[in-house]
């Protein structure tokens, strides 16, 4: 088994228990493609299970390595007949669905799933769920992001079905948002004015022991129906949090102020705008960071045995973290989760348009690169190696979506020369992806509309000329289509328009050039 897929800890108590009549048991995951769905599912396959996923998207699963392996019912948590569909003959569900919403309405929302989600599990005789909750102290007023979190474990709870309740604080891992809010925070600020809550203990619990938890839930005794807390060794303040990063990170340590004046909505605009983290997310992180998180007991521990090597300690949890940064194998991010509030939908074929109102921007232009190094360049578009246009217009973009709520250029992508279908770039998200040939994006900013950008790298027939070695190899196309919403909308377009100029025929000027370096110096796979 890999590093990456296997079961941590004993391996014999991780393992899955076949059925009576010795066929695998099967596993329902609901939020496979978040976070930590996306990681628990491999590590389900190579303990054994067989496993289905309930997701939005079909196509985003397939983008998963683990994509083929799995089961996939197209639905959401609040579809009654997908979600019952997808819990016919499931030995064990685990609900890792969480809104980070504080939008009005939202815990109803949470509500509504989890109970659509318990009555499914009722009818078909689902064995166990497991919920992964939030670490919470008692007798304290809740934020209403972790009081969401324990209504929803409280209907699961209330099912009839044995459930597990985890309850974790913060998860340190590369790619989580916890571990990207201390990570930046701490990389940018060499002093740091902080909210009170720099002082609340809190006990962080590395992705892995998480993982350890999960999938030992699977294999408690049936009658067990409770929640219990989950943490790792170490009991901090969150400013210890961000010094020993900086320790990790070979930085030096960070001179904290707790303000007074720093409340939870001032602390998430100030995140919004030092760290990749958005506003929508960073209020719900902020507002759990209230109150002392700390394990009440351990009686986890009478249920599932820890790791065999014991638990990650915070410091060695960062470390793995970097590593995984630096070697570019981070598995799964924050940055994989849908951004709540922007539309969804599909890029509609060219004949839909009929009868619409849409704006479209077309560039393309003939290379001597060849077609594999003008993918590769395309393929490796946005985060670090940047839009291969104006950079300060581009920064000025990101910084108005942030100013507004949105998230801003700040994002960046998963992997710094791999995309997949659900990938997160910048601020778009990878909505179509034929590997070699072409890429679509779907816009994630704030925008009084639809907006999408294709990019396509076309292999030429070779020329019969003498000079063919300067003759095209490829061509590079680019469409830019923007469906406008209302009088506003229009008002947008326009007022972009000039800069177009610039940007898009920058970004096929500039493309191609770094294609036909590529080319020259044949780095390109071909």
């Amino acid at each position: 088994m890999s590093d990456l897929t296997a079961p941590t800890g004993r391996e014999s108590d991780l393992l899955a228990v076949p059925r009576a009549d010795g066929s695998p048991p099967r596993a329902l995951v609901l939020g496979a493609t978040g976070y930590i769905g996306g990681r628990l599912v491999p590590r389900l396959l190579a303990a054994g299970y067989r496993v289905r996923v309930l997701a939005r998207d079909a196509a985003r699963v397939a983008a998963f390595t683990w994509g083929d392996a799995v089961e996939v019912i197209e639905g959401a948590a609040e579809d009654r007949d997908a979600v019952a569909r997808a819990a016919e003959d499931v030995d064990v569900l685990y609900y890792l669905v969480h809104s980070m919403a504080a939008g009005k309405g939202f815990e109803d929302a949470d509500l509504r799933a989890a109970r659509t989600v318990a009555d499914a599990a009722v009818a078909a005789s689902v064995h166990r769920i497991v919920y992964l909750g939030g670490l919470h102290p008692e007798g304290v007023e809740l934020s209403p992001h972790l009081r969401s979190r324990v209504e929803v474990g409280e209907v699961f709870l209330a099912s009839g079905v044995p459930t597990l309740v985890l309850q974790a604080g913060v998860v340190i891992g590369a790619g989580s948002a916890s571990f990207e809010m201390v990570r930046h925070l701490t990389d940018v600020l060499p002093y740091m004015p902080a909210p009170r809550w720099v002082r609340n203990h809190i006990q962080p619990i590395a992705v892995r022991d998480v993982l350890h938890y999960l999938l030992g839930a699977a294999r408690i005794d049936g009658s067990v129906n409770r929640a219990v807390d989950i943490g790792g060794p170490d009991v901090l303040r969150y400013g210890q949090m961000m010094n020993g990063y900086a320790v990790e990170a070979g930085l030096h340590q960070r001179p904290i102020a707790s303000l007074p004046v720093f409340t939870p909505t001032l602390a998430s605009h100030w995140v919004n705008l030092v760290t990749p983290i958005p506003r929508s997310i960073a209020r719900p992180l902020v507002a759990s960071l209230q109150n002392e998180c700390v394990m009440k007991d351990h009686a986890v521990d009478d249920l599932i045995p820890r790791p065999s090597g014991g638990l990650t300690p915070y410091r060695a949890a960062v470390a793995l973290a970097l590593r995984r940064v630096q070697e570019d194998t981070v598995e799964t991010s924050w940055q994989d989760a849908e951004v709540l509030g922007v539309p969804s939908d599909p890029l509609p074929n060219d004949p839909d348009w009929s009868g619409r109102v849409v704006f479209v921007d077309e560039r393309s232009a003939e290379t001597t690169a060849s077609a594999p190094a003008l993918w590769r360049v395309i393929e490796g578009i946005g985060g670090e190696n940047g839009w291969y246009s104006s950079p300060l217009l581009w920064a000025i973009r990101g910084w108005m979506d942030r100013l507004v709520g949105g998230i801003g250029l700040a994002r960046g992508r998963r992997s710094r020369d791999r995309l997949a279908v659900g990938d997160a770039l910048d601020f778009w998200r990878v909505e179509a992806l034929e590997p070699g040939e072409f890429l679509r994006l779907r816009a994630e900013m704030k925008v009084p509309g639809l907006a999408w950008l294709e990019l396509r790298a076309v292999a030429t027939e070779p020329s019969t000329d003498e000079e063919s070695d300067a003759a095209p190899q490829s061509r590079y196309e680019q469409r830019a289509v923007f469906f406008p919403r209302g009088l506003a909308g229009r008002l947008y377009w326009l007022a972009v328009l000039p800069f177009h100029g610039f940007i898009f025929s920058g970004m096929a000027n500039r493309i191609t050039a770094a294609a036909e370096t590529l080319t020259d110096e044949g780095q390109a796979p071909e």
